[in-house]
Formats: C-alpha cells, structure tokens, sequence
C-alpha cells in the first residue's frame, strides 16, 4: 500500500471511512471491516464526534486494540455542539477532544479536524484552542472539514500571524460526480501546501454501479433510505455520467470504482482517499481498486471529457 505524507503523519493512500461503526455495522460487524482493512495495508482511519452518536469511535478504538499505534486515526469536532455552544469555539473543541480520547480509548488523536466552518466563532479562537491541544500532546496534527478556499486561506493567515500550528488537511466532497472543489479548494490547497482528503470518492454508492437508471434502488441502499434526499443524487445527468464512465472503464479493462478511486489518488495535493465500507470484502476491494489504475495525462483528459456537461 502506497504511503502519503500528511504534516508529521504517514497515511495510506486508501483510508477507511468509519461514519457506518455505530449505525450499520454493530460493534462485531466493525471488528471485522477494521481487521480487513489492517490486512489489506489500510493504516489511515476516519471518524468523528457524531458518526454513530459517539459508537463510532467507540467501536473502533476496540476494534483496534492492541494495534492502535500502528494508525493514524481522524476525528472531528464541531458539529455536535449542542445547548447553544459554538462549534469551533474553545470550550467546545476542547470538551470534544477529551471525549474523543475517551470513546477512542487512546491517549492522542493523530488528525484533528474542524468538521465545518463555525460563523459564530472566530477562527483564531478555534486555533488557538487546537494549539493548546497540541502543546498538551492530545494532538499531533490538525486539519479542516467542508471548508471553501478562502476560508482554508483564512485560516492559514491567520495562523501564520497567532504563530500557531496550521491546517495541513482539508476534507470535501469530491467524486467523479462532484467536482466543484477543483474551482475552489484544490488550487489553495496546492498554494499552500496543504493535504487534500476526498471524502464521498464514490459518490454515495452512484460509481458503484450498484445504482441503476430506470431500476429500483437495491433494499437498505442509501438512496431508499434517503427518500425524497436521494432525488439530488440520483438524477439522469448523474446516471448518464456514471453510463459513459462505466463504458470507458469496461473498455479498459477496468471497473468504475477502480476507475474513481484511482482518478482521485492521482489528483494533485492527495493524501489519503477517504472510502466507507460496511463489509470486509468491501474494504478490500477500496483498497485494491484505489492504486488499480494509474492513469496517463491522456487518458485523465478522456475522463475529464466524460463527466464534463454541456450548458
């Protein structure tokens, strides 16, 4: 498995993404997409606050056990505030971290991010607030979560004028489907140095190709669980996309999720390619299918030529 520099930290570039412990998979079920992901030389692991309401982490700082210091987990904070409290203000961040060491079981959260923008809170107070956490050794690294360019930028000057440490991770929504981040975020990301993790790399199942134009959504799949929320996801732009994207890769000799999870590992500024999974043998095919295909500048422009729409 291929590894990738995140500030002080060394990630896989195929990471799990833990928002299903808590929710689908039950504490067993966890135990076991976990072991998998170890074996298949997954080291990075993605949770936070308010994934299971609080199991998430729970179940994965079990699962992990003895492995713990053999990983890099995330986690978040910032959108479980509750009782009026700002997300990103310093009582909040710091009550947040100690109860994620304690569901995590652990003495240190590796990637500590902010899981949105907090408008009622200064970022200077929220890095200041980091910062503490830091020079107490309850964080190695920090990051941010759904934050636009100039918000990263922002935070990045700001930080520079405090002396404090800066963001050297950004998560967003960025799939074959949605790539509104390239306009955005990537190019501040590339300006500053700064770690990009895709989350949603398959785009809620859409480049699965478990979803299928004019057929019902399989039983339990997000889109039936999502009713009338699911309408955003699964329209006919987004299924003529995914059609054509499927057509290119069978021609290749490749499936969709290999296609879309190696067009995003080999994306400027890339670290870790954040994928759930709610079974082993789901994990195992993320983490094979993530460096399964490494494309040509050509063969990138092809695919950029597919998911472009006219008008």
């Amino acid at each position: 498995m291929e590894m990738r520099t995140v500030g002080s930290l060394e990630v896989s570039v195929a990471g799990l993404g833990c928002n299903n412990f808590g929710s689908k998979n039950d504490e067993h079920a966890t135990k076991a997409v976990v072991a998998a992901a170890l074996d298949a030389g997954i080291n990075h692991f993605d949770t936070a606050d308010i994934y299971g309401r609080g199991r998430s982490e729970e179940f994965l700082g079990r699962a992990l056990g003895a492995r713990r210091d053999d990983v890099v987990i995330t986690t978040k904070v910032g959108m479980g505030a509750r009782d009026g409290e700002a997300g990103g203000s310093e009582a909040h961040v710091t009550k947040g971290c100690d109860e994620s060491l304690a569901r995590l079981g652990t003495d240190r959260i590796d990637l500590f991010l902010l899981h949105r923008p907090d408008p009622q809170t200064p970022i200077a107070e929220t890095l200041s607030a980091f910062a503490k956490l830091v020079a107490a050794g309850k964080v190695r690294e920090i990051g941010c979560s759904n934050f636009s360019g100039a918000q990263l930028a922002e935070a990045e000057a700001v930080a520079d004028d405090l002396g404090v440490p800066r963001f050297v991770n950004a998560q967003n929504d960025y799939s074959l489907l949605n790539r509104a981040v390239e306009g955005d975020v990537l190019p501040v990301c590339e300006r500053l140095g700064v770690v990009f993790m895709p989350y949603f790399p398959l785009a809620s199942g859409m480049l699965t190709g478990k979803y299928r134009r004019g057929h019902e959504h399989p039983e339990n799949s997000r889109f039936v669980t999502w009713g009338k929320n699911a309408e955003h996801f699964a329209t006919d732009e987004r299924f003529a996309v995914t059609e054509r994207l499927t057509e290119y890769a069978d021609a290749h000799g490749h499936t969709v999720p290999e296609l879309a999870l190696s067009w995003l590992a080999g994306a400027p500024t890339v670290g870790s390619v954040i994928a759930g999974a709610t079974s082993p043998e789901q994990v195992r095919q993320n983490a094979a299918a993530t460096g399964a295909w490494v494309l040509t500048d050509a063969e990138r422009a092809e695919v950029d030529a597919l998911t472009r729409v006219d008008g």
